[in-house]
């Protein structure tokens, strides 16, 4: 039976997923104004000789993201709380998106400042949004509330298309706002996540590691547990942890690579949060465009599909609700890498076996090969879509966790940086081609999780740590509180005087 506190607990952590929308949304941004030539014209562009400057500044805005992601997103979200390392990041890319909307007519500069301002933004929310999730909600949903994550990603890109499929159909009326209409929609959403967030509650993790504010993180439980005893369980179970984590290891993110566990769990973290990314999936959002005009003449014809891509990655992403706690995140892995190696087998075969006819495929040609890539896009979202930030956002403990999550998701523009610098060229001379060197990536990503990466459905934050063959975080820490209580009993507010019920049974 769901229960009104569930629901709660659903609605912020959804509140908290659509800082994903950030990220979907400007991803798509670029690819969709790559097609418009008034936005060309603007900046003194041309897509086949400025090749290596059309990268640049789709990867100014993944250098802008690493340097939060490594830098910023953790501290913010330690030190300010979940919730606010979100706000900041939402507000940044608020002010990011009027940078890249007005800048001055022929300086592109302006507009790839926009873009690393925006990446800065995005990557301290998408820091603290994930940690959010994986503290807030109990260990047997969250895989099904993390895959809302990914779906935030296809939100993101189907409201950035469709917006610029309607503004491609009136670009002549529409002149340079055909463009800056697809940019300013931009700040809708992180509108709209700056007005609910400081109506939710802090993470009780929080509490506890910054501020040893108990009865804070009691508070902010009884908003989204159903029970008492399961109130004061968590605690007991986060407090045991911290205590470990604190005496046993270190408190400062010098853990992350002192503590061997921790530090193979950053390792396996960094490959497949670079895997996502040389998937395929990274390089098609941000020239499906260019590809597509291998394909099909019309630019109306490819926003369209660009436009119907992003719907079916919204149903194609619900996949992960019902499969990730059901099957578990390496099936979804490995099945998810042999389905895009195949499709990215197929399409290049396809596109060298039949004729072009003045300069593009036919018809039924261009359907089947659009068809095969909303196929690659079926296989990916609920796997290396959902499944590596589900996988990313759980597996680190509470000391280290909210700057593991943010390095290694930020890895993702780390590969893309690398990558996408030099893939417009790669793209312009090996043609469909070029898509054999994903396939041949995600048959390497198969292996790599079949061999490397241990299986963490439905297992407590707190205690995932056995997997990696580090110590039982509760247990130890159980110990620790055991014997720090006899002499110095801890209150609820975090003063020392009064003893902890050790009958309580350790989540």
């Amino acid at each position: 039976m769901v229960t009104s506190k569930r629901m709660y607990n659903w609605y912020i952590s959804l509140v908290a997923a659509m800082c994903m929308v950030l990220y979907g949304y400007d991803a798509s941004v670029f690819n969709s104004v790559q097609g418009s030539q008034n936005w060309l014209d603007y900046f003194d562009l041309d897509l086949k000789r400025d090749t290596y400057l059309i990268g640049l500044i789709n990867t100014a805005y993944t250098i802008g993201a690493i340097v939060a992601g490594f830098f910023l997103g953790g501290p913010a979200a330690d030190y300010l709380g979940r919730r606010w390392g979100m706000w900041l990041g939402c507000l940044l890319t608020v002010v990011a998106t009027f940078v890249q909307a007005f800048a001055p007519r022929h300086q592109i500069g302006a507009f790839i400042a926009g873009r690393v301002l925006i990446g800065l933004g995005q990557g301290m929310a998408l820091t603290a949004g994930p940690v959010y999730i994986g503290e807030m909600a109990p260990s047997h949903i969250r895989g099904y509330i993390m895959a809302f994550w990914q779906l935030f990603y296809s939100v993101g890109s189907f409201i950035a298309y469709w917006i610029n499929y309607a503004c491609g159909l009136h670009r002549k009326s529409l002149g340079d706002w055909d463009w800056r209409m697809v940019v300013i929609f931009q700040i809708l959403v992180p509108i709209i996540i700056m007005i609910l967030l400081p109506f939710q509650p802090e993470s009780p993790r929080w509490h506890i590691q910054k501020n040893n504010n108990i009865e804070a993180a009691k508070a902010s439980l009884r908003t989204v547990r159903d029970t008492e005893q399961e109130v004061e369980d968590e605690v007991l179970a986060i407090r045991e942890a911290i205590e470990y984590e604190r005496e046993a290891i270190s408190h400062s993110y010098s853990a992350l690579f002192k503590d061997p566990s921790v530090r193979k769990r950053l390792y396996i973290a960094f490959c497949l949060n670079i895997g996502q990314q040389l998937s395929g999936q990274g390089t098609l959002n941000s020239y499906s465009t260019s590809i597509y005009k291998k394909i099909w003449k019309s630019s109306q014809t490819i926003n369209l599909i660009n436009a119907l891509n992003a719907t079916f990655g919204i149903l194609f992403t619900l996949n992960a609700v019902w499969t990730a706690d059901r099957f578990g995140r390496r099936w979804l892995f490995i099945v998810g890498a042999i389905g895009m190696a195949l499709c990215m087998m197929a399409v290049p075969i396809v596109g060298m076996t039949t004729p072009d006819v003045d300069g593009a495929k036919t018809q039924p040609v261009g359907i089947a090969i659009v068809f095969l890539l909303f196929l690659f896009i079926f296989f990916y979202k609920p796997s290396w879509g959902a499944a590596t930030w589900i996988w990313t956002s759980e597996v680190f403990s509470m000391n280290v966790r909210a700057q593991a999550v943010g390095m290694c998701s930020q890895m993702q523009n780390v590969a893309n940086t690398i990558f996408q610098q030099f893939f417009p060229k790669f793209l312009a001379n090996t043609g469909l081609k070029c898509l054999f060197f994903f396939m041949a990536m995600n048959i390497v990503l198969a292996a790599f999780v079949y061999f490397f990466v241990p299986e963490t459905k439905q297992v407590p934050l707190e205690e995932i740590d056995v997997l990696f063959g580090g110590a039982n975080h509760v247990d130890t820490g159980a110990q620790m509180i055991e014997k720090g209580d006899d002499l110095h009993p801890v209150s609820t507010s975090g003063e020392k005087n009064v003893p902890v019920n050790r009958e309580i049974e350790t989540a």
